[in-house]
């Protein structure tokens, strides 16, 4: 059985309400509240079939430890988290070449929450962690990803090298990102079925995961600082591969 965990605020709430109801265990809300969105969230959820159940201030802040809750929370089973044992069922019910973000060893929850959020909004399909050696779906990554963490398909790989050669089986290209790379990111196609591999804070990616890659890009960088944040640069890719997308559909 999956065990239950806490979305906290408005936008994972609303997130999990719009596309993933059925995940929702129950609800609570902030008793004698006169907000309209926490008025529409309950609403919705009793729509939907969902335990609410009011709450006092001090039983929020409670449930939510040192997280602003902003008089919501529920309990959420999460079941777009899946192992890499379902990584073929989910690329299966892709339309058009797959699209892959792969997170070699993200560990600031800020820094993972920021990159699904970005994935989401870029349109991609599954985003691959490492089990061990990352951040887990905790709340603080699902509150910084403003609701991505909720609907987004997520694969934890216990064995990332093993995960990434059967992408390669699929027909997905992979480009690892790395300060060292001698190809450019916006001079190399990257239109086609894609895994766009980032690596860790400060260390980049591991060794036998660049070894793995088709290839190595990296972002140029025209003042001093030697690279970007993970999550800017997650992003700065992921919309460089939609620009090439587009121009070739």
């Amino acid at each position: 059985m999956t065990q239950l965990q806490t979305l906290i605020g408005f936008h994972a709430v609303s997130a999990a309400l719009k596309g993933a109801a059925g995940d929702i265990e129950w609800l609570r809300v902030l008793a004698n509240s006169r907000n309209k969105r926490l008025h529409e969230i309950e609403a919705r959820a009793t729509g939907a079939g969902i335990r609410v159940t009011k709450a006092t201030p001090a039983e929020l802040d409670q449930l939510a430890g040192r997280q602003r809750h902003q008089g919501v929370i529920a309990g959420f089973r999460g079941t777009n988290v899946a192992p890499e044992g379902q990584l073929d069922a989910i690329l299966d019910a892709v339309t058009g070449p797959p699209l892959v973000l792969v997170l070699d060893g993200v560990q600031d929850p800020h820094n993972l929450g920021a990159c699904l959020r970005t994935a989401e909004a870029a349109g991609v399909h599954l985003v691959i962690l490492c089990k061990d050696r990352s951040a887990g779906i905790t709340p603080v990554v699902r509150r910084a990803a403003s609701g991505a963490a909720e609907t987004l398909p997520v694969i934890q790989a216990t064995n990332l090298a093993r995960t990434l050669r059967a992408l390669k089986q699929r027909g997905v290209w992979l480009a690892g990102t790395s300060d060292a790379a001698t190809d450019a990111l916006y001079a190399t196609d990257l239109s086609g079925p894609l895994a766009l591999v980032m690596g860790s804070e400060g260390s980049g990616l591991r060794r036998l995961t660049a070894e793995i890659c088709d290839y190595l890009v990296g972002i140029p960088m025209a003042g001093q600082v030697e690279s970007l944040n993970v999550s800017v640069a997650t992003g700065v890719c992921l919309y460089e591969i939609n620009r090439q997308r587009r121009a070739r559909a």
